[in-house]
């Protein structure tokens, strides 16, 4: 092996090292749409969305208690703000899943592979490679072809919330990625205070008049599956996930992350065949092909920070 193919092949391990993160995150990011249609009702929205977060929030706060006190004021504002955006994120999503088709949530949500390279070069200035935005182009299109195994329906008020939830990703992908005071913080301590704003936002909303039961009357009616649905929402697409979000985020491009995190569609179908009973047909293999492929491409154009 020469001298400069070492310094590439580190380079490569490196970006593993943090992409392999991202795609589990977007594999049980695609398995929440079956989980959460699962446990929720237009009318619980808010109640397991409460349920949801404050089930870990305890333990974080006893885990990372050092970090939490270890925190700047300018940290802890900074945190918060993005637990503000992220409570928007959830709120447009679970509300938007409920009231449109799976494959049309898949679709929308999945923009936010453009959204956030569009965004990111308004900020700085910077022009992202025609190479990258083909590739992420070529992963929406095979979204497209993908999520037509269940058939586009009309556009819908769902559709338009999963629209403003991909606004809202772009937003908090960006946001971690440009808070100065958030960058040199615990991973678990800000994550810590980001999901314990979004729990005071939806806690204010469930004590609400007309916001739906309580979370406790909705907790009380769970059988074990809503429970396992829930635990699985709450520790692994909640917890994990924007645990690995803000670790990452730090470490490459938040076009990048937005790609990987863009699979998430392809992960949906995944499960919806293999829990689901669904099937793909010949334009869902295609899609979900093209999907790899822009993927792929994407991560070798893309900028990654050593």
């Amino acid at each position: 092996m020469s001298a400069a193919a070492v310094p590439a092949l580190a380079g490569t391990r490196r970006a593993w090292v943090t992409d392999l993160p991202l795609l589990l995150v977007a594999a049980v990011w695609g398995a929440s749409y079956l989980a959460a249609k699962g446990i929720t009702t237009p009318h619980t929205v808010i109640a397991v969305l409460v349920l949801r977060f404050a089930l870990v929030l305890p333990a974080l706060v006893l885990a990372g208690w050092r970090g939490l006190r270890a925190l700047s004021g300018a940290q802890w504002r900074g945190a918060s703000l993005l637990g503000l955006v992220l409570s928007g994120i959830f709120l447009l999503e679970t509300y938007g899943v409920v009231h449109t088709s799976a494959t049309n949530a898949g679709l929308i949500i999945s923009l936010t592979m453009i959204f956030t390279p569009l965004a990111e070069a308004a900020v700085t200035r910077v022009r992202p490679p025609g190479a990258f935005l083909a590739a992420a182009g070529l992963s929406v299109a095979g979204v497209v072809l993908l999520t037509q195994g269940g058939g586009f329906t009309s556009p819908s008020g769902g559709d338009l919330l999963m629209l403003l939830a991909a606004l809202a990703r772009t937003v908090h992908v960006l946001a971690m990625a440009r808070i100065k005071a958030v960058q040199d913080a615990d991973s678990l301590s800000l994550t810590t205070v980001q999901l314990g704003s979004a729990v005071a936002v939806f806690a204010v909303l469930a004590a609400a008049p007309g916001t739906g039961p309580a979370p406790w009357t909705v907790a009380a009616d769970f059988g074990r599956a809503e429970w396992a649905g829930l635990i699985f929402l709450s520790a692994f697409c909640t917890l994990f996930a924007f645990f690995v979000q803000m670790w990452s985020v730090r470490r490459t491009s938040p076009s990048r992350v937005s790609l990987l995190l863009g699979t998430e569609p392809l992960w949906a179908a995944a499960v919806g065949i293999a829990i689901g009973g669904e099937r793909l047909g010949v334009w869902g293999v295609a899609g979900a092909l093209l999907v790899l492929v822009g993927t792929a491409w994407g991560r070798r154009r893309a900028d990654v920070t050593p």
